[in-house]
C-alpha cells in the first residue's frame, strides 16, 4: 500500500481508500461481517474510509461507527451529504440549516467527535455555494469537521467553489470525489485538471463501472446472483440492470476487448481498471467498494499494480481520454441543461 498527501494539506492517506455504500440493506446487511471486512482492510494498511449518510439511510455510517472503535486515531475518516433521508422539505441540499443538523446526526451515527474530511455529495443548485462553505467553515472552527470537500462537481463549480472560499477567508474544498474509470473518462478533460491546478486531492468513485470492469456481465452469460445489475427487478437498482439497460451492448463489447488487454498483461480485469485510475497523475486514492470478503482480497491485490505505456495505449485504443462510454451519467444536475434554460 503506498501513502500520499490529501491535497495540499498534512494528511496521508492510502492509495486505496475503503468505501462502504455496500455496507448496510443496500449490499450486505450482516453488520459483524462488515465490521470484519473493515478490520480486513486496515490491517492491510488502508487509512482512509469514505462513506455517506444516504448509504442505507444511515445504516453505513453505522456499520463504520461499529468498526472504527478503538482504532479511530488511525483512521482519516470521510462521509458526505446532500441526498435527503426522509421525507421532511428542508431534509436535504447545501443550505446551512440542513449541512448543521447533517454533521451532527453523521457524528452521532459514526460514534465520533470530529469528522476529518466532510464532503457535500452534490452541488447543490438552489443554494449560494457561499452559504454551504460558510457553514462548513463554521463547523471547522469549531473542531467537528477537519476538512471539506466536493463530490461529482463540474469544473467550473469546483473552481468557483476555490475563489469563494479566498473571498469570504473560508475554508476550501481539499478535495473531489468524481466518478472515473475506464468507461467514465470526460472528468480528464477539465475536472481532473482543474483539481490539480487547486492543489486538490482526487478520490473517484465506481472505478470498476458498477461491477462491468470485473467482467461478471458478459454478453450471452447469466450475472452472478446477487450481482448489482444482475436483474432489472433489483429495487435498490431499477432501470440500470444488463436486462434493461441500452447501453448494454456497448459495454459488452468494451468488457471483451478490455479482457484481451488485461490478459495480454498478465493481469486480472478487476485490476487492469483499478491499476487505470490509479496511473493518472491527479488521483490521490482510488475509492473501493467490497460487498464481501473475497472481493475484498481481491481489489487488496491490486493496489501496488502499475500498467505500462503500451497498455494505457491500448485501453485508450477502447475509450478514448477525456469521453465517456454509453450510458454513464456524472449527476451534476446543472440547470443549465433544464429546457428553460437552453432554449429562446
Amino acid at each position: 500500500m503506498q501513502y500520499r498527501k490529501l491535497g495540499r494539506t498534512g494528511v496521508e492517506v492510502s492509495s486505496q481508500c475503503l468505501g462502504a455504500m455496500m455496507f448496510g440493506a443496500v449490499g450486505n446487511p450482516d453488520h459483524d461481517d462488515c465490521v470484519r471486512i473493515v478490520h480486513r482492510a486496515l490491517d492491510a494498511g488502508i487509512n482512509f474510509i469514505d462513506t455517506a449518510d444516504m448509504y442505507s439511510a444511515g445504516e453505513s455510517e453505522e456499520v463504520v461507527g461499529k468498526a472504527i472503535k478503538g482504532r479511530r486515531d488511525g483512521i482519516v475518516l470521510a462521509t458526505k451529504c446532500f441526498f435527503p433521508l426522509g421525507e421532511e422539505r428542508n431534509g436535504r441540499g447545501g443550505s446551512r440549516r440542513y449541512i448543521v443538523r447533517a454533521v451532527e446526526d453523521s457524528l452521532r451515527r459514526l460514534g465520533t467527535d470530529r469528522i476529518d474530511l466532510y464532503q457535500m455529495h452534490r452541488r447543490d443548485w438552489d443554494t449560494d455555494l457561499e452559504e454551504t462553505l460558510d457553514a462548513l467553515t463554521d463547523l471547522v472552527r469549531q473542531g467537528k469537521v477537519l476538512y471539506a470537500g466536493s463530490s461529482s462537481f463540474p469544473a467550473d463549480q469546483i473552481v468557483e467553489a476555490q475563489w469563494a472560499a479566498e473571498r469570504r477567508g473560508g475554508v476550501r474544498f481539499v478535495c473531489e470525489q468524481p466518478q472515473y474509470s475506464v468507461f467514465a473518462r470526460s472528468i480528464e478533460e477539465s475536472v481532473l485538471p482543474a483539481a490539480r491546478r487547486h492543489g486538490m486531492g482526487v478520490i473517484p468513485w465506481s472505478p470498476l463501472a458498477g461491477g462491468w470492469l470485473t467482467g461478471k456481465y458478459r454478453r450471452g452469460e447469466q450475472p452472478p446472483a446477487g450481482a448489482r445489475f444482475a436483474h432489472s427487478d433489483n429495487p435498490a437498482w431499477r432501470g440500470r440492470s444488463v436486462d434493461v439497460d441500452p447501453s448494454a451492448p456497448v459495454r459488452y463489447d468494451a468488457v471483451e476487448r478490455l479482457a484481451k488487454i488485461a490478459e495480454e498483461a498478465g493481469l486480472p480485469l478487476t485490476h487492469l481498471a483499478l491499476a487505470f485510475v490509479g496511473e493518472h497523475p491527479a488521483i490521490t486514492s482510488t475509492i473501493i467498494g467490497p460487498k464481501t470478503m473475497p472481493q475484498l482480497d481481491d481489489l487488496l491485490a491490486a493496489a501496488d499494480v502499475r500498467l505500462d505505456a503500451a497498455v494505457l495505449d491500448a485501453i485508450d485504443e477502447v475509450v478514448p481520454p477525456g469521453t465517456d462510454i454509453a450510458g454513464i451519467n456524472h449527476r451534476t444536475g446543472t440547470p443549465a441543461l433544464d429546457a428553460g434554460n437552453r432554449r429562446r
